[in-house]
């Protein structure tokens, strides 16, 4: 099996490092939603070594995960956790930080409606979740790239698409957090922070 490699990771975990640093800097346990190829939790964790970083995705994209932390072994780094948030329990445990990039748009609604719910509930008080990916504001997309790239993830599968900021938000604060920060990132990204109140 060939080791999984996106470019948009090496593109943009600089800028996504130079928040999580910051947000994260006096946190000590985080957990990965959807660790994707495993290119993020390796650059992170490297970066970050007070960190210790849990990735998890689902089952199979375990063993392209495990290849990337095979070449990069780190001993803040720990292998992937089974987690599809509908059907999967929860690591029983809390965390007082909590990374996702690039899944919203992907999964369907009522999963993105079953990841924050999880995230209230594994998140201990003052912990931050941290949330990076494309946002609509009040229905609008301001770049052309997000409205090809909107319709091309709709055409793949009718649940994908870029969600709408209000709605992410609305989800956030049933959930017990507080947006802190809504930060601008290349390639009309968006990297959310709220906090657990």
């Amino acid at each position: 099996m060939d080791k999984p490699f996106s470019q948009a990771c090496i593109n943009n975990r600089g800028p996504i490092a130079d928040i999580l640093e910051r947000v994260f800097a006096n946190k000590r346990d985080i957990l990965e939603i959807g660790s994707g190829t495993g290119q993020h939790a390796v650059w992170f964790a490297s970066k970050m070594s007070h960190l210790c970083w849990q990735t998890s995705d689902q089952l199979q994209n375990h063993a392209g995960i495990c290849q990337w932390l095979d070449e990069y072994p780190l001993p803040n780094l720990l292998a992937p956790i089974s987690l599809n948030v509908l059907t999967d329990p929860w690591p029983n445990r809390s965390y007082d930080g909590i990374y996702s990039a690039n899944t919203a748009h992907i999964m369907p609604w009522k999963a993105v409606v079953a990841m924050f719910a999880g995230v209230g509930e594994r998140l201990l008080s003052s912990g931050v979740f941290c949330l990076y990916g494309p946002m609509k504001y009040r229905g609008e997309l301001d770049a052309q790239s997000n409205v090809q790239f909107d319709r091309m993830l709709q055409q793949q599968f009718p649940h994908q698409g870029i969600r709408e900021f209000h709605d992410i938000n609305r989800l956030a604060l049933e959930a017990g957090l507080v947006l802190l920060e809504d930060v601008a990132m290349p390639a009309n990204n968006r990297f959310l922070v709220w906090q657990k109140v």
